[in-house]
């Protein structure tokens, strides 16, 4: 049973996502703002967040921020608009997926369960391994020499997948499938925005990167280099 925190200043909106949720066997904590929210986001340990950009005492962009430094949940962020900067904000402060206002509770669920999906590992695998780069699939943790590389977990879902492959160019649509789900086949810009917070996070020189390599016109190759 998924635990979801709504943190959003609209009570009306929330008390009644969070009947919904609840109707389809999650239990749902709601917090009025942004500073409500962190707390109960430190107290409730939630499986996932969802976050309303706009609000008066602590909008989401701030929040979202303060919640990246506190953990790596899932954060699914609501938003009025669905413009390509606001987009390019959130996943650059670590959220995992957006929504634009107005929305449909089952358009809503079924983010939600995409999300929490890419977190889980494969059974039997417990590290991955290339140059010196080390994921930890039980632990949901990834070092490069040893030095901790913190990762949303779509961030992390995109790096197991790439690894998994290593040496195969994989598609744009293939990527996202694998990753996003196959909801979200025609989102296939979800696949560049987080390769370049990825390598941003990753590489240690941009314009010679040891791990993740851009095939032109056909996709996106894991290959760790020598230094």
């Amino acid at each position: 049973m998924a635990r979801i925190l709504l943190i959003d200043d609209d009570r009306g909106l929330t008390t009644l996502l969070a009947e919904f949720l609840e109707s389809q066997g999650c239990t749902a904590h709601c917090a009025d703002g942004g500073k409500a929210g962190l707390r109960a986001a430190y107290s409730e340990r939630p499986d996932l967040i969802v976050l309303d950009v706009t609000m008066p005492d602590k909008d989401g962009w701030e929040t979202l921020k303060a919640i990246r430094e506190l953990s790596n949940t899932p954060v699914i962020m609501l938003t009025a608009r669905g413009e390509e900067a606001d987009v390019l904000h959130g996943f650059s402060l670590g959220a995992d997926d957006y929504v634009t206002k107005p929305f449909s509770f089952a358009q809503l669920l079924a983010r939600i369960r995409a999300v929490i999906a890419r977190v889980g590992h494969t059974p039997g695998e417990s590290t991955l391994k290339a140059g010196d780069l080390e994921v930890n699939l039980s632990l949901k943790r990834v070092t490069r020499a040893g030095t901790p590389i913190p990762l949303t977990p779509t961030e992390f879902k995109l790096l197991v997948t790439l690894m998994r492959h290593a040496g195969v160019t994989l598609a744009p649509d293939v990527l996202v499938r694998e990753v996003w789900g196959q909801q979200y086949a025609s989102e296939i810009g979800y696949v560049r925005r987080y390769i370049w917070h990825l390598r941003q996070k990753l590489e240690v020189d941009l314009d010679h990167p040891r791990y993740i390599h851009n095939d032109r016109g056909f996709g996106y190759r894991f290959e760790a280099l020598a230094p």
